[in-house]
């Protein structure tokens, strides 16, 4: 068998088809390396148990423990039988429920002083932790052949706990390990020799036969050691060779006009640039003059002004006589930065009409809801470059859509679209367009350096002046529903002195969305296993508002599923004064700028991601008066998303809560979200505590880049990185 095909050898030629299937489907491992780069989550030894204090609710565990106690109930008239489990580690306890025909075996296994491996999903019932129906291994009792055998398999003393899913425990795919890791002799090695030797790496057959089965917690150390090289350097390799194809590609350098557009705008500026402002626009103005094309990723907090910076870089190529760009996640969003540009620019955007500017544009709107005559009008004033601005949704990559002279595309809120996307713009220019990138998802600089890597980074971390502060706090509704009732009061207090407020959902509420609901009585089994009621919802949350605790105040909806004209109708009139509260979904969260707006309540906080909370809380404190957040949450005090919640409730840092809200998800989510086409690629790098393998990588990498571009000299590399991208990205990366 050859090197390449031992790793790309199918799971059911080695496993079985029952075993491969359920890793294919839950665990998305498909093929021989695939399972050997499914490393343990951690390892526990043979002799000590694991701390059930901490375990993370709704996530599927595996944990080592003694039995306390254990006790059959009847239910039903004794038709029912439910068997309880304590399990202990000394200090902390965890309860087991079985259920019906489930109970007889653990009854007989799980007697008092028994240490087994159990694994089930973590819910809280009655106040309590629990697994419900967990599957076990047991570790003391010799008399059983697959207990000695799970054993004798991990006769050092690290047990290797894996990823798994409630399909396949830790310890079966422990077992499905054994059969494929003599494969791991057959790993063909990523990095230069000359590298590897230089620091001193393990090879990477030896890593992963380290990594899955060690014999000291030095031999775990020294395996995710390389095996976290190997992640960090490939990808950014992929990301180098990205940046060194867009240096070879031709752009026209994009000067402004001495007493054009730009300074003409300038001048009737009412404010001035803040530092941060000044010293960006300096490095976007830098990139424009140069000709090989921009890509710089500007990132500011919500408020930060970074609109103002995109904008004046737009200006300055409509001076250099070139057209701009700016695509927006979503209409409400395309039609928002429209009003204020067209606003901030006044004559200035009425170039070619009757008392519009002699220096001015035209700034045009392109979305996919417009009517035909203006859409056709739109078409017609960027072919001719009659429009030096255009600002639209993903309709501007349409094929109809054509450009005179497209210089600079701006993206808003990249994290909402994929490479794909910004490419297929990118390619309406004449020459490659310069590209600038925004976000106010602060990104830490490890973040930026994996997932942006082919980006130059701005930061605006100033806001100007006038933003006021916004106060936040956690309302449990459960525990204390006079919070939430005050939470209302709050909001009545905010409109009588005349201010305004968002209430947020997570859910529109129409059938549409609303999933099957069970009918009838629910089992025992089911009370204890159910899953969450379903998410809050605009319709039914505005009615009961409207009815109840707001009744008398003038409550609107506002929601994706609205038809454009409608949404713009409510946000024009919310804007305008004449709603006072506004029960919305996330369609609010990024561009909506109603200074008035003061107070926001989002219900169901704990259904929404750090990030999106942060910009949600962004809304409010936009003008003179103090912003209020109330983050309403049902969740149990001790779980992580009240931890989560009152994370975002404790800072206004940005920066510090996309730290957090990394920490709490995956990486590959990370990648997966931004980088299309790359695959959830980190398994042992970690974005956030790993800055100094990922910038010392990233520094080898270029290095490795400029002096052979095509990796001809180093073919390993080379498999490594079709192995990371998929056909499509790999093609694109060819094109540069």
């Amino acid at each position: 068998m050859d090197r390449v095909s031992a790793f790309d050898e199918p799971l059911k030629m080695l496993l079985g088809g029952p075993t491969a299937k359920v890793m294919a489907e839950h665990l998305d491992l498909h093929t021989v390396g695939d399972l050997l780069h499914h490393y343990p989550r951690r390892y526990e030894e043979r002799g000590r148990l694991t701390a059930l204090t901490d375990l993370p609710l709704d996530e599927h565990v595996t944990v080592v423990a003694q039995v306390a106690d254990a006790r059959v109930l009847t239910f039903n008239g004794g038709r029912g039988k439910r068997l309880e489990v304590t399990l202990t580690d000394g200090h902390g306890r965890l309860q087991l429920v079985f259920f019906g025909h489930g109970v007889h075996k653990p009854h007989k296994d799980l007697l008092p002083g028994r240490r087994a491996m159990f694994a089930g999903k973590v819910s809280v019932f009655n106040r309590k932790m629990q697994l419900a129906h967990p599957t076990y291994q047991l570790l003391d009792a010799a008399d059983t052949d697959e207990a000695s055998e799970a054993v004798d398999a991990f006769a050092g003393k690290l047990l290797p706990i894996y990823p798994a899913c409630k399909q396949l425990d830790s310890w079966r795919i422990a077992k499905a390990v054994d059969a494929v890791l003599p494969s791991a002799r057959e790993a063909v090695d990523p990095l230069p020799e000359a590298l590897r030797e230089g620091r001193g790496f393990t090879s990477l057959p030896e890593a992963l036969l380290k990594i899955h089965r060690p014999a000291t917690k030095a031999d775990v150390a020294a395996a995710r050691d390389r095996l976290k090289w190997d992640e960090a350097f490939v990808l950014q390799v992929a990301l180098a060779r990205r940046r060194y194809a867009d240096t070879q590609l031709p752009a026209v350098a994009r000067r402004p006009a001495p007493g054009g557009l730009l300074d003409a705008f300038d001048a009737k500026l009412p404010f001035t640039l803040t530092d941060g402002q000044q010293k960006v626009s300096k490095e976007i103005f830098d990139d424009l003059a140069t000709e090989h094309p921009m890509h710089r990723l500007l990132q500011g907090e919500v408020g930060s002004g970074k609109t103002m910076v995109a904008l004046r870089a737009m200006l300055a190529v409509v001076d250099a006589g070139g057209q701009a760009a700016m695509l927006a996640p979503t209409e409400v969003l395309a039609q928002q930065h429209h009003r204020s540009i067209t606003e901030m620019m006044g004559e200035l955007a009425e170039g070619g009409m009757l008392g519009g500017s002699d220096q001015g544009t035209k700034v045009v709107l392109l979305t996919g809801s417009m009517g035909t005559a203006a859409r056709r009008q739109a078409l017609l004033d960027l072919v001719t470059g009659e429009a030096g601005v255009v600002i639209g949704t993903h309709a501007l990559i349409e094929d109809k859509v054509k450009f005179h002279d497209l210089g600079l595309v701006v993206v808003d809120e990249q994290h909402r679209f994929g490479v794909e996307q910004r490419d297929a713009l990118r390619s309406k220019g004449k020459q490659p367009p310069h590209l600038l990138v925004m976000t106010a998802t602060p990104i830490p600089r490890t973040v930026a350096m994996t997932v942006f890597g082919d980006l130059e980074t701005s930061v605006l971390d100033q806001l100007p002046a006038g933003r006021s502060p916004i106060a936040s706090h956690v309302v449990p509704a459960k525990d204390k529903p006079h919070f939430l009732s005050r939470a209302w009061e709050r909001v009545r207090e905010e409109v009588e002195n005349g201010h305004q407020a968002y209430v947020v959902c997570p859910r529109i509420g129409d059938d549409e969305d609303d999933p099957g609901k069970k009918k009838g009585k629910k089992s025992a089994e089911e009370e204890a296993t159910a899953d969450k009621r379903p998410p809050l919802a605009v319709l039914e949350i505005a009615e009961q508002l409207a009815k109840g605790p707001l009744n008398g105040l003038r409550v609107e909806v506002l929601h994706g599923r609205m038809q454009p004209d409608d949404k713009d109708d409510v946000m024009r009139r919310f804007a305008a004064g004449d709603v006072d509260v506004l029960v919305a979904t996330t369609v609010i969260e990024v561009g909506v700028n109603v200074p008035n707006a003061t107070a926001m309540v989002i219900m169901d906080a704990d259904r929404f991601g750090v990030s999106q909370l942060h910009q949600l809380r962004g809304r409010v404190g936009r003008g003179s008066a103090p912003g209020l957040c109330l983050l309403v949450t049902e969740a149990h005090e001790a779980s992580p998303a009240r931890a989560r919640l009152g994370a975002v409730a404790a800072t206004l840092d940005g920066f510090e809560l996309s730290r957090i809200d990394l920490e709490q998800r995956r990486e590959g989510d990370v990648l997966g979200q931004a980088q299309s086409g790359v695959r959830s690629s980190l398994r042992v790098l970690n974005v956030i505590d790993d800055e100094e393998v990922i910038a010392a990588a990233r520094q080898e990498a270029v290095a490795v880049v400029a002096a052979d571009p095509e990796l001809e000299h180093l073919p390993e590399l080379r498999t490594a990185l079709d192995a990371l991208l998929d056909k499509e990205r790999e093609e694109y990366l060819d094109k540069g």
